[in-house]
């Protein structure tokens, strides 16, 4: 089968062809039928310094997909053949007191598909059959696709009750962009996103930002202060990891107010805790992944009712043969998901 890997410590990655993964006892074999490019992915392709320090090469790279069973290992009962399904990619170890206790989110022992396993940038999946999750006939494939990122933002917007309240956005990727949707279907009373990046600006307004700011305006603060009558956002959504970005964040936060931050920094960052967070009595949520599988199940009631409010989102299709070309795209900020079709 082909597939794309990382497999030099490197910027790039490799197209290659590689045997068709064998189905465990307890796992499906999956045929992808459409794949989505994350930012985590380009981390990967840049081989930055978070990446050089978590992926293990080579590996088959991608973990957001939608594809249909192609056989079952000898253990599997509650699935066949021809379903289709997506599927959580992290693969956890069940035993640990995380596991146990319904935070399988952060296992201690955590796998991640794409990362530390193979993963879906291929014409072939093997995952567990635990992992797999069905796919409802009315979802088409490219929102089924993005049950993982949808999931990232799902999470990261469930984390603390939104509605009625102003949420700032700071980081206009596709998560981003999927957060804006899912705080106002949840009843958030104002959006405000920060991006430095126009094309993004002008896709947060068409998903329902009220306000796209330009975060590098030297008015920046003085126009959020002003949308929020003085008293800054009450819930903050950190989806850059931009160190400026983050401590921007906390600064404008009213006091009392929560913060969940998903955007993963290259390094360490320094922020004001006394006079940012302790004095303001901010409430901090760290968010990973997805809460398994009580973030699919918001995320299927959402596309079923609110699927096409993600359309412009979607902004490029690529094949793996040109798959390179998605991740150009993103890393010139001219598209947010690109979705692979193999």
């Amino acid at each position: 089968m082909k597939a794309v890997k990382k497999d030099k410590p490197e910027r790039g990655i490799s197209l290659s062809e590689t045997a068709i993964p064998a189905v465990g006892p307890d796992d499906v074999l999956i045929k992808v039928r459409m794949a989505g490019i994350c930012g985590t992915d380009l981390h990967i392709y840049k081989w930055n310094e978070w990446a050089k320090h978590r992926v293990k090469i080579p590996v088959v790279i991608g973990h957001e997909f939608v594809g249909e069973i192609e056989d079952v290992g000898s253990n599997v009962k509650n699935l066949k053949r021809g379903q289709r399904v997506s599927g959580e990619g992290h693969i956890t170890c069940g035993h640990c007191k995380n596991c146990l206790t319904g935070n399988a989110h952060i296992c201690r022992d955590v796998k991640v598909i794409g990362v530390d396993v193979n993963g879906c940038f291929a014409e072939y999946l093997s995952l567990p059959a635990k992992n797999a999750w069905i796919v409802d006939d009315s979802i088409p494939d490219k929102y089924a696709a993005l049950f993982d990122p949808i999931g990232n933002a799902m999470h990261t917007v469930m984390a603390q009750p939104v509605n009625m309240k102003t949420v700032l956005i700071t980081g206009a990727g596709s998560i981003g962009l999927f957060s804006i949707a899912i705080a106002k279907a949840n009843g958030a009373e104002k959006v405000i996103v920060l991006e430095p990046c126009s094309y993004k600006r002008d896709l947060a307004v068409k998903v329902g930002a009220d306000f796209a700011i330009d975060s590098n305006d030297s008015d920046v603060e003085k126009k959020v202060m002003d949308i929020t009558k003085g008293n800054g956002p009450d819930v903050l959504l950190e989806m850059s990891g931009n160190p400026n970005g983050l401590r921007l964040g906390f600064r404008l936060l009213n006091s009392g107010g929560t913060a969940s931050l998903l955007g993963i920094p290259e390094g360490a960052v320094s922020i004001n805790i006394s006079d940012d967070i302790v004095f303001k009595g901010i409430t901090i949520h760290g968010i990973t992944g997805r809460r398994i599988f009580e973030t699919w199940y918001q995320c299927e009631s959402f596309l079923l009712k609110e699927g096409k409010v993600v359309d412009p989102v979607i902004t490029h299709y690529v094949t793996m043969d040109n798959i390179e070309d998605g991740f150009t795209l993103m890393e010139k900020n001219m598209a947010a998901k690109v979705l692979v079709q193999p």
